[in-house]
Order: C-alpha cells, then sequence, then structure tokens
C-alpha cells in the first residue's frame, strides 16, 4: 500500500511539473494530460476497488444481508466518486457553473437511489416499536 501511494503521488507530481511547463505554450495539451494521468491514477486503483467491493460481498454474505441493499449502497458509492472525479475535472477546465450542476445531478441520484433502503430502514424501525 504503501509503494503504492508513494507511485500515484510521484506519477500525480511529475504530470504537475509538465502541465505547468506545458501550459504557456499549449494550454489545451495541459489540460489533457492531468485528465489523462488522473484516469491513469483511476485505472491503477481499480484492482483495489475490486478487492474492496469482494469483501463487502463476503462480509454482506456472511452477516446475511440482502445483496440488493450492498449493491444499491456499492453504486451510491460509485456515483458519489464518479460526479466527484468529473466534477474536478470540469472545474480545471474553468467550468466551475458545470461542475455545480454535476455534483447536483449526482446527489439527487444519490438520494434517489437511497430512497428504498431508508423505507426499509423506517419500516424495521417502526415494527421494532410496540403499538
Amino acid at each position: 500500500m504503501t509503494i503504492e501511494i508513494i507511485k500515484i503521488v510521484g506519477i500525480a507530481l511529475i504530470a504537475t511539473f509538465l502541465a505547468l511547463l506545458v501550459k504557456e505554450q499549449k494550454p489545451n495539451f495541459a489540460f489533457l494530460l492531468v485528465v489523462f494521468v488522473g484516469c491513469l491514477i483511476f485505472l491503477f486503483l481499480v484492482d483495489q476497488i475490486y478487492e474492496i467491493i469482494n469483501m463487502l460481498q463476503n462480509i454482506a454474505k456472511q452477516a446475511n444481508v440482502n445483496m440488493v441493499y450492498l449493491e444499491t449502497i456499492l453504486k451510491i458509492i460509485g456515483i458519489a466518486y464518479i460526479a466527484e472525479f468529473a466534477a474536478q475535472i470540469t472545474k480545471d477546465a474553468g467550468q466551475g457553473a458545470l461542475s455545480s450542476k454535476i455534483e447536483l445531478a449526482g446527489k439527487i441520484l444519490i438520494l434517489a437511489m437511497a430512497i428504498p433502503i431508508l423505507t426499509v430502514i423506517i419500516e424495521t424501525i417502526l415494527n421494532m416499536i410496540p403499538s
């Protein structure tokens, strides 16, 4: 893990310095470099993401949790990360207004996906309260 973060930070710092050098001559190339390195870092982490998802699935199976709930939670987390990633890229491109709209869309989608889980939680609480 420690070596991986050192690699990621190293790649990011090199890309930052290159982007700063290129930005004066070709700002479009600098932006593309930053986006490319951001995607590269994400791809570098795919194996860890896969391991985390497998671990959570195993824990859910052992706890007899309905897999639909786990899948929904993982989708919600995915939406949050994707929306944040896209919002940061659009901010880097100088599109703050569009970035805000991406963040809003992510929050609305998360809320829409969370409603079934919230409903089950509320029903469970109501069933536990004596009538």
